[in-house]
C-alpha cells in the first residue's frame, strides 16, 4: 500500500486545478484517472470562453494543465481505474485496479460521463456512426452529412467544428430555441452549411453494418421523417460518474451529483469533491478550475491546520 498526503480521483480540469495548488502548498500529491489526463475538456474541438484564451483546442488547453501539474511535482496515474473508497477516521483508503493508496485526504473529481438518447440503434452503431465526440470521430466523416443532437453550448460547438469538415451539419433540438451562448448561436446560424431542425427529437437510428439514416419527429406536428445521413453525434449533455461513493456515505442529491459546501467539502470529514461530480450548479472549465483550487486549500487545511476552519 502507497502512503501519499492527498490523493486526486480525476484528472480533468478541478484534478489537476487541485494537483496544481495542492503540489504549490508542499502537499505530497498523486492524481489518478481511469483515461488519459485532461478529461472531457480534451473532447472539446475548441473552447472560447476561458480567460486568457481567446480560442484555444481543448486538448491542447488539457495538456498545458497536465504539463503544469508534472512540473510542479505532481504524480499523474493514466489508465488506473478507482474501485473502492474505504473511509476511516483518521485515513482514507483508495483501491484500484492495480493497488491501494492510503491518504490523509481526498479529493473526488470524477467528472462526468456522455448522456446517451436511449433511442433504438444508438447501442448497435456505437462506434459505427453514433459517436458522443465530435473532435475524436468528426474528422472520419470529411465530406459527408451529419446529424447533431442537442441544444447546449457541447452541441453548438461540436455543430461549429463539425461544419468546417463535413458537406453538412443537421442539429436535431426537441426546443424552439438553443440553450447554448448567444456568440455560438450567432455563428451557427451564419453557417450555410447548418439546417437547425426545432421541436424535433430523434426516434430510431437505421443502418447496416454502418449508420445510413435517422427517424425524427416534430414534437408538435407529429410528423415523421426518414433522413439519410452518414453519423449521428449524440450531445445532450453529462452525467456525474459517482460510483466511487458507493458504500461510503457520502451524501448525494437526487441527480447523482455529490453535495459539496462552500468550501468544496463533503459531508465526511477529509473528503472533498470539485467539478461536474459536484452538485455545484454551473459545469464549466473555469468553474471547475476554481473549485479544484478551493478543494486544494481546504484539504491542505485539513491536513496541516485542522484548527483552522471548523
Amino acid at each position: 500500500m502507497q502512503e501519499w498526503e492527498l490523493v486526486i480521483v480525476g484528472a480533468g480540469p478541478a484534478g489537476l486545478a487541485a494537483g496544481i495548488y495542492a503540489a504549490r502548498s508542499g502537499l505530497q500529491t498523486l492524481i489518478i484517472d481511469e483515461k488519459m489526463a485532461g478529461g472531457t475538456t480534451a473532447d472539446a474541438p475548441i473552447v472560447e470562453n476561458y480567460p486568457g484564451f481567446i480560442k484555444i483546442d481543448g486538448r491542447e488547453l488539457a495538456e498545458k494543465m497536465v504539463l503544469q501539474c508534472r512540473r510542479l511535482g505532481v504524480t499523474v496515474h493514466e489508465l488506473e481505474s478507482a474501485t473502492k473508497l474505504i473511509i476511516k477516521e483518521k485515513n482514507r483508503i483508495l483501491e484500484t485496479n492495480t493497488t491501494s493508496y492510503h491518504c490523509k485526504a481526498i479529493i473526488l473529481a470524477t467528472g462526468s460521463h456522455y448522456r446517451i438518447l436511449g433511442v433504438k440503434g444508438e447501442n448497435e452503431f456505437k462506434g459505427r456512426g453514433v459517436s458522443y465526440c465530435g473532435v475524436c470521430d468528426g474528422p472520419l466523416f470529411k465530406g459527408k452529412k451529419v446529424m447533431v443532437v442537442g441544444g447546449g453550448n457541447t452541441a453548438a460547438t461540436t455543430t461549429l467544428y463539425l461544419s468546417d469538415i463535413v458537406s453538412e451539419v443537421l442539429v436535431v433540438h426537441r426546443r424552439d430555441s438553443f440553450r447554448s451562448e448567444q456568440t455560438l448561436i450567432t455563428e451557427i446560424t451564419s453557417k450555410k452549411n447548418v439546417k437547425i431542425l426545432w421541436n424535433t427529437e430523434l426516434q430510431e437510428i437505421l443502418g447496416v453494418k454502418i449508420v445510413n439514416a435517422a427517424i425524427v419527429i416534430n414534437n408538435k406536428s407529429k410528423e415523421k421523417k426518414k433522413i439519410p445521413v452518414d453519423a449521428v453525434f449524440v450531445q445532450i449533455g453529462e452525467a456525474p460518474n459517482n460510483q466511487i461513493t458507493q458504500n461510503t456515505g457520502i451524501e448525494l442529491d437526487n441527480k447523482g451529483h455529490v453535495i459539496v459546501d462552500l468550501y468544496q467539502r463533503t459531508n465526511v470529514p477529509g473528503v472533498f469533491s470539485a467539478g461536474d461530480l459536484t452538485n455545484q450548479p454551473v459545469k464549466q472549465i473555469g468553474t471547475a478550475v476554481g473549485q479544484g483550487i478551493t478543494a486544494a486549500l481546504e484539504a491542505y487545511s485539513y491536513i496541516k491546520r485542522p484548527y483552522y476552519r471548523k
